[in-house]
């Protein structure tokens, strides 16, 4: 169970100096800085080091840093990445400041991130959901035009062939007319096939199936949005058995209960001050689901009898 990306360490210590460099550049003595993100985030935490698990969570409120954490390993990795994220004029820098070690492997050899690492975020998968529709409708455009031209070619009148210009349709015509080409082959032919549609969480949880490959470092920011209870365990399951048997490596962000209860994963919540690793069932979130469910008992219990 491979851990690629053992430690990683941000420049707490060196935040005003660097806010400091970036001033003077700006406008000397008298120079500013709009934002000064990501500085002033996780000193106030505590936060200077983390350490790795095969799979390790980042749990907290929004604006607790949990995005800004995978972005910033992300970039010092030099991960693939699809969609942009939020950055700053010190982002950069910052990243330049932060260190990071590897894990080794079973013959105490340093492990390389492998190629193919990545990190994917909930709008990856919201835009993977928008370009499969996107696609059926300039299919479904397309596949009235082709009926139109289906007929035509099968029912109108022979093409003479000319010259090359009329080969193509031509060629066409004696498909269309062909016994052993019915209409819906010939459109799937020359069309194409609509994507088969499923709902949003459905085609959440297609998207990973199809992205997440063996013996590779993922960052995962909300996997869960979109996606039900019942297909959130499905993730999850999915997930150990990446991290468990396939070589893979996580590192998410997260609120929900199903990812964050994760078997062997190591859990920071960064709503603590400062922030420390939790057992799952400790944390806020956690906890009020069990206080709702645990109020309302008695109804479950009801159906049972």
């Amino acid at each position: 169970m491979p851990v690629y990306l053992d430690s990683f360490s941000l420049p707490v210590d060196r935040e005003e100096k660097m806010i400091e460099v970036r001033m003077r550049e700006n406008g000397g003595d008298f120079g500013y800085i709009d934002n000064v993100y990501p500085c002033c985030i996780f000193g106030e935490k505590g936060l200077y080091d983390l350490r790795f698990a095969r799979m390790t969570v980042f749990y907290g409120g929004n604006g607790s840093g949990k995005s800004t954490l995978l972005n910033l390993i992300a970039e010092k990795l030099k991960l693939a990445r699809v969609s942009p994220f939020n950055s700053s004029e010190l982002f950069e820098l910052y990243v330049l400041n932060c260190e990071f070690t590897v894990g080794d492997d079973d013959e105490g050899e340093p492990y390389e991130i492998p190629m193919g690492s990545r990190i994917i975020t909930s709008d990856d998968v919201f835009d993977y959901m928008l370009a499969v529709r996107a696609n059926n409708d300039e299919i479904g455009k397309a596949l009235e035009r082709g009926k139109k031209a289906y007929a035509e070619l099968k029912f109108g009148g022979t093409v003479q062939l000319n010259g090359m210009d009329d080969y193509e349709a031509l060629r066409l015509q004696v498909q269309a007319r062909s016994k052993t080409l019915s209409r819906r082959k010939f459109l799937r032919r020359h069309v194409g096939a609509e994507a088969k549609l499923f709902s949003n969480g459905e085609t959440a949880l297609r998207f990973f199936e199809e992205k997440l490959k063996y013996d590779t470092l993922y960052l995962l920011d909300e996997p869960e949005n979109s996606m039900a209870p019942k297909m959130q365990l499905e993730l999850a399951e999915r997930l150990e058995e990446l991290a468990r048997y396939c070589g893979c490596q996580f590192i998410i962000a997260t609120h929900s209960p199903f990812l964050l209860s994760l078997s062997g994963a190591k859990v920071y919540d960064l709503d603590s001050k400062p922030v420390a690793v939790k057992n799952w069932w400790e944390l806020e979130n956690s906890r009020i689901y069990f206080d709702f469910f645990d109020r309302h008992r008695r109804l479950f219990e009801k159906d049972e009898e």
